[in-house]
């Protein structure tokens, strides 16, 4: 049973709109936001919804897991029943998957989960990015290097890319409820990795 969740990302409005911050993003996106009293607590804004924990570390990204761990050392909470949400430059833009554990995928602010809880074992609910070097050729580095990471992750999302991305947070905060409700093993088989189908727009016959 999920009882904490956490949506990974970087504070301040110069980030907000960051690749890197899809995890923060989805907490934005969750029905229940804007009715919640969030606090400055735990090294990030906390608040609680329907016995559910919700944590956005402010810690910045790469010490992300100080914040969990003192949240979830405060409320007993075992590292099985933390989901963190956050960006996966593994999955492409327009996916999303719910996974138990596993390798990190060198992102910084797992790395810090497990360095902070000695475990991986938590709940990841990722949401897909693609990788820079599968953009238009010398946009991102050689294709294969890994170039152009960094820069990649801390910019905005395109305005095409946040077509593809808003319906992919609608579902991913229809999931996350899922999670909340009941068992996720039971999710594990259906939502390991989902590409989610963007709704096409109407032609209303005017010049764009």
């Amino acid at each position: 049973m999920i009882k904490l969740a956490a949506f990974l990302g970087n504070p301040g409005t110069g980030y907000a709109h960051n690749r890197h911050n899809a995890g923060r993003m989805l907490a934005q996106a969750m029905p229940f936001y804007s009715s919640l009293s969030w606090q400055k607590k735990f090294k990030g804004l906390y608040a609680v919804n329907e016995g559910i924990h919700l944590l956005m570390p402010e810690t910045y990204m790469n010490l992300s897991g100080e914040s969990v761990y003192a949240a979830a050392s405060f409320f007993k909470i075992n590292t099985e029943e933390i989901i963190v949400i956050h960006d996966e430059l593994e999955l492409s833009l327009g996916f999303i998957s719910l996974k138990f554990s596993g390798g990190l995928g060198g992102h910084n602010g797992l790395r810090s989960m497990k360095n902070c809880f000695n475990s991986a074992d938590f709940w990841r609910l990722r949401i897909g990015l693609g990788r820079p070097d599968s953009r238009l050729p010398g946009e991102g580095g050689r294709e294969g290097s890994g170039e152009g990471i960094i820069d990649w992750v801390l910019s905005d999302f395109s305005k095409a890319e946040l077509e593809t991305l808003l319906p992919v947070l609608d579902e991913a905060a229809s999931l996350l409820m899922q999670t909340f409700a009941g068992e996720p093993q039971s999710l594990l088989k259906e939502w390991a990795k989902r590409k989610i189908q963007v709704p096409k727009q109407e032609n209303t016959g005017e010049q764009q």
